[in-house]
């Protein structure tokens, strides 16, 4: 890059960071935009013209519950996506895009994979930026020398996740919670099944998944419908019609309590706790929402803090949430605690759990629940980045146009009697999965 490209990004980087300061909080979120493109992708846009730049994040239907027989392929096919396109390797990708001061994201969870572009909409900049990300959406190379270091490069992850208690527990924790159900099936795969994989597994899985129809495409930008419309047009236009995903099969109830204990040379012992809990557009969303905030959701004001932190001093953090997913996604307690306090934080996890289910919250826990809710909601799309993630999860689950001006009043409307009601229904301490790591107790 010359010094004079590097003197002129330069100086727009500083004045966007100065500009996203003075300007970022201070905005409201236009109503967001929908519309399907001609080979079947849904595309949802926010013009945000506040600052010259332009997010897109193409999201699809393509997690780890996809993986099949191929456990890890979905995550190994998302990484690839990054290591070259077109006519390009993964180092003459890097430089075109930091050439123009673009950056490219990408992941996979369970439910989903994506892949992210942000850029200037200065005319050169975003021309450059865009026909780059559009290559990387519909022409990724896959070649074999990056398939097998990516591949390697997973295999190494997955060793030092065998080190780390808490990704222990959580890798135990989902496969008993969800045995049986594709969500069991461990994002990164295993050493074994990643073994197994060849380049023609991760092509299959491409082929059939990055595909229009299965995908959602989220714009927020300083951008106005026809340029949103051609940006979508660019990016995906051009991707194979194919199919959306199957719906994944319901998730079942637990029948029974389960305690696994995997020792582990570590000085804390890490505890999960949970079940399946609810999924995205659940009817129940909002009274266990705001009671799990009351529960273990609120931070230091929970319940679960209160009891094993601040009465007991049992453990720096306690804490439970719901994770919605496009079905049944789970329902988590969780703390770290020393090894020969681990009975007793977890008899006391245990019990306010229960007591939360029987009784529910007081009125002024509920109270207080909703302002914090409430009074805090503008804070979480007060960036363009996460206007993005929110408007990219609203047309991934099918969610309304409307969830995020709506939200806080479904907020407010949540009754103690609702949140009772949910929890009852919904919560069952008797047939919770608990995985405990840490040393064995002697």
């Amino acid at each position: 890059m010359s010094a004079e490209r590097n003197a002129l990004f330069g100086w727009r980087g500083l004045l966007f960071l100065c500009l996203a300061c003075l300007l970022g909080p201070a905005r409201a979120m236009a109503p967001i935009q929908h519309w399907t493109t001609a080979n079947g992708a849904r595309v949802y846009f926010v013009p945000a013209p506040d600052l010259p730049m332009a997010d897109v994040r193409v999201v699809f239907d393509a997690g780890s519950a996809r993986d099949g027989d191929h456990p890890g392929v979905a995550r190994l096919t998302n990484a690839l996506l990054a290591t070259g396109a077109g006519e390009l390797d993964a180092d003459a990708l890097a430089e075109g895009l930091e050439s123009v001061g673009a950056e490219l994201g990408n992941g996979a969870l369970r439910d989903m994979a994506w892949v992210s572009l942000r850029t200037l909409t200065e005319p050169a900049a975003y021309r450059r930026a865009v026909a780059l990300f559009s290559l990387v959406v519909q022409s990724p190379r896959f070649d074999r020398e990056d398939f097998l270091r990516e591949r390697e490069r997973l295999r190494v992850a997955l060793r030092l996740d065998a080190q780390k208690p808490g990704r222990i527990a959580e890798r135990a924790f989902y496969r008993a919670v969800y045995d049986g159900h594709p969500y069991g099936s461990p994002v990164k795969g295993t050493e074994a099944s990643l073994q197994a994989l060849k380049r023609q597994d991760v092509l299959a899985f491409h082929r059939r998944f990055y595909v229009a129809r299965n995908a959602v495409v989220a714009i927020v930008g300083a951008l106005d419908r026809k340029q949103a419309e051609a940006l979508a047009e660019q990016v995906v236009g051009a991707l194979p019609e194919g199919q959306r995903a199957p719906a994944l099969p319901p998730v079942p109830d637990l029948q029974m309590a389960r305690e696994e204990r995997i020792p582990h040379d570590s000085t804390q012992a890490h505890i999960l706790m949970g079940q399946p809990g609810m999924r995205r557009g659940d009817p129940d969303y909002f009274p266990l929402y705001v009671g799990n905030y009351v529960l273990g959701g609120g931070g230091l004001v929970s319940r679960i803090s209160r009891e094993v932190r601040e009465k007991r001093g049992l453990s720096y953090s306690a804490y439970s949430y719901f994770l919605p997913m496009a079905r049944r996604g789970p329902f988590i307690l969780g703390l770290q605690t020393r090894a020969d306090q681990a009975d007793e934080a977890l008899a006391v996890l245990r019990r306010t759990l229960t007591e939360f289910v029987d009784k529910g919250p007081t009125d002024k826990e509920m109270q207080a629940a909703i302002r914090h809710i409430t009074g805090g909601y503008p804070l979480r799309i007060d960036s363009n980045r996460e206007i993005l993630e929110y408007i990219a999860m609203i047309g991934f689950y099918d969610l309304p146009l409307d969830y995020l001006e709506r939200f806080n009043e479904r907020v407010e409307a949540v009754t103690r009697a609702q949140v009772i009601d949910a929890f009852r229904r919904r919560v069952h301490p008797d047939r919770m999965v608990t995985v405990i790591v840490g040393p064995n107790r002697d």
